[in-house]
């Protein structure tokens, strides 16, 4: 049970600042070059699939999931990330929900891929949404979770790298922020206790393109685990 301090609660906290966030992330060094290339890579070939974008922010990713032939169902806590998800991809099926509840609206097995890009740091019951997010997928089905690297994240912050803990930051733009830090074997212990087995874990490097946005931020993340950790997870049989 995770107690009132420890909690992040249920404020959709980016949509304070969701159009800020769009112009941030659409060619951001760490949005475009380096999360996003990874996810899509770990899902592979979208094409005729139905394909779930939880907490899908302002639609990046989902745009370029529907360019590549799926068929995108997405959704957000924030209600203005919605907003401009459903008019970036004009196609999609979009609509306000927050990750920490129970996707009562989507039945078993009824999509063919799931993501959930660095989100599932702001959900208290990580397990109970991994669970969810689990049971939608289709036989053969696979769910892509990337989040902030744990090592990173004890680097940033110090302390101990094995306390799971919640922290409160404020990112360059001035953007308060409220989310969990955990060490990697807490991660893949949620991930077991959901049902899903991790099938493949990749710790990104930047895309080559990166380099001419950030020489210096390119090859810091090309030598050192400072940004995000991915992982292609199915369902355990």
């Amino acid at each position: 049970m995770v107690s009132m301090d420890d909690a992040v609660g249920r404020a959709p906290q980016y949509d304070a600042f969701a159009d800020e966030f769009l112009d941030h992330a659409e060619s951001g060094f760490f949005n475009a070059y380096y999360d996003r290339p990874a996810c899509l890579a770990l899902l592979g070939d979208v094409a005729g699939k139905r394909v779930l974008d939880a907490a899908c922010g302002p639609g990046l990713y989902a745009a370029e999931l529907a360019r590549r032939g799926a068929r995108v169902v997405g959704f957000d806590h924030s209600p203005r990330m919605v907003e401009i998800a459903r008019r970036r991809v004009p196609d999609g099926e979009f609509c306000v929900h927050d990750l920490a509840d129970p996707l009562g609206w989507l039945p078993d097995g009824s999509v063919d891929l799931a993501l959930c890009a660095l989100a599932i740091e702001y959900v208290d019951d990580r397990i109970a949404a991994l669970r969810e997010l689990g049971r939608v997928l289709a036989p053969g089905g696979a769910l892509v979770l990337s989040r902030q690297h744990p090592t990173g994240d004890w680097l940033r912050h110090g302390g101990s790298y094995f306390d799971v803990r919640t922290i409160e930051e404020t990112w360059s733009k001035g953007w308060q922020l409220r989310y969990w830090l955990a060490p990697l074997e807490a991660t893949c212990e949620e991930i077991f206790a959901a049902g899903l087995v991790i099938e493949r874990l990749l710790e990104p490097r930047p895309v080559p393109e990166a380099a001419s946005l950030d020489r210096e931020k390119y090859e810091l993340l090309r030598r050192e685990p400072r940004g995000f950790i991915a992982f292609r997870l199915r369902p355990r049989t």
